[in-house]
């Protein structure tokens, strides 16, 4: 089977799915590889080191979909409002796309995709097991953004994170509040106490305490009712309104006693929480930064711009989007390793086999033969579920 790596057309986005050095193992795997020419460029991956390993470099795009039984993406469909649509018109019957393809977010997308006879595998829809540790492409990207979160917190603030005993006197070190100790939380924390920063953490999810304190950060504790805060896979759940409001309430003193809060809390398929009102915002000291890694989902903060800077009363709300395009040679490094070992895990000598008793194939598996597999989705379109057993 041909296997096709486009040219990525999200706005901004400067990922690549497969790097060259991905590029044996699907050999070994008895596939070829077809790329589009630049693909890799902006993340430092030429064309020249694509056809060292192998791979054949086609100009057209059009030409690459015509080629290709397999199509290997970062962001299509859904998670490619924009410019998804245009590459739908080029899908045939049977062709396979596996990337990111925001079902959850964006049903209406995925219903096209179904018309297009096309079978679609979700990267988001991965599930949290052991075995499928090395296919996890939202952690991985996850555990990026946290990091870069903190970069960016840091190179706004006007003060330094950590603590310095210098002739003028001594430096305090600055204090950060992470929200959410999920993958990115949890890197965040950790490249905060790198920096040197005094670093606390909440989550809704008690069982994560040993993990924040496990790096070096203190766990906000909150008298909530959180037994119900989280799913099977391992993901916080949306709570109701109450609930929140209540941890509003609680979160503000914690809020105003730091100078960096970031915040991660988001619910696949849904908008993200509000966790920090615009009156928390102003009871902030001057010069403090929220850095809203949900800005995507529309934001953890009810002040937050997606995309932008916005300064109230001296704070700063930070709602950067597609953050891990800002170190595309790594987020790429670590996605074409996630979507290549997904794929090889499926490829059998050279041919795709979908095993539906495999709950990696089975719980990724989006749309085939015209038909929308994710019961999720079928449920946001108001379809009727399907006989059990089809998936």
């Amino acid at each position: 089977m041909i296997v096709g790596i486009p040219k990525e057309t999200f706005p901004g986005q400067r990922q690549v799915s497969v790097v060259p050095d991905g590029l044996a193992a699907l050999s070994k795997a008895g596939l070829e590889v077809l790329v589009q020419a630049g693909s890799g460029a902006e993340a430092g991956y030429a064309d020249e080191l694509y056809s060292a390993k192998g791979a054949k470099i086609v100009q057209s795009r059009t030409e690459l979909f015509q080629k290709a039984e397999i199509i290997l993406q970062y962001q299509a469909c859904g998670a490619n409002p924009e410019k998804g649509p245009e590459d739908l018109e080029l899908l045939r019957p049977g062709q396979v796309v596996i990337a990111f393809l925001d079902p959850l977010g964006s049903a209406d997308q995925i219903k096209k995709l179904a018309e297009r006879k096309a079978t679609g595998f979700s990267m988001e829809l991965m599930p949290r097991i052991t075995k499928a540790q090395s296919m996890d492409a939202l952690s991985s990207q996850a555990s990026l953004a946290g990091y870069k979160a903190v970069i960016l917190a840091a190179e706004k603030l006007p003060q330094i994170f950590p603590m310095m005993m210098t002739a003028a006197g001594t430096i305090s070190p600055a204090r950060v509040f992470v929200i959410g100790a999920g993958v990115a939380g949890l890197q965040a924390i950790a490249t905060a106490r790198r920096l040197g920063a005094v670093v606390s953490g909440y989550d809704v999810r008690p069982a994560v305490k040993d993990q924040v304190e496990s790096l070096g950060a203190k766990f906000v504790e909150m008298a909530l009712e959180t037994g119900k805060s989280e799913d099977a896979g391992g993901y916080a759940k949306a709570m109701d309104e109450n609930f929140y409001r209540r941890q509003r309430e609680l979160m503000t003193k914690v809020v105003a006693e730091n100078h960096v809060v970031i915040t991660t809390a988001a619910v696949p398929g849904k908008k993200a929480p509000i966790l920090i009102t615009g009156e928390m915002v102003k009871g902030m000291r001057p010069g403090s930064i929220i850095v809203d890694l949900a800005a995507e989902r529309g934001g953890n903060c009810e002040l937050t711009r997606p995309g932008e800077n916005v300064e109230v009363e001296g704070v700063t709300i930070m709602g950067p989007v597609n953050l891990t395009s800002t170190v595309p040679h790594h987020s790429s490094q670590m996605y074409s390793k996630n979507i290549t070992t997904f794929l090889i895990h499926m490829a059998k000598e050279g041919q795709l086999k979908y095993d539906l008793s495999d709950e990696i194939t089975r719980e990724t598996l989006v749309t085939r033969d015209g038909e929308i597999l994710e019961p999720r989705v079928r449920e946001i379109l108001h379809l009727p579920p399907l006989a059990t057993g089809t998936k």
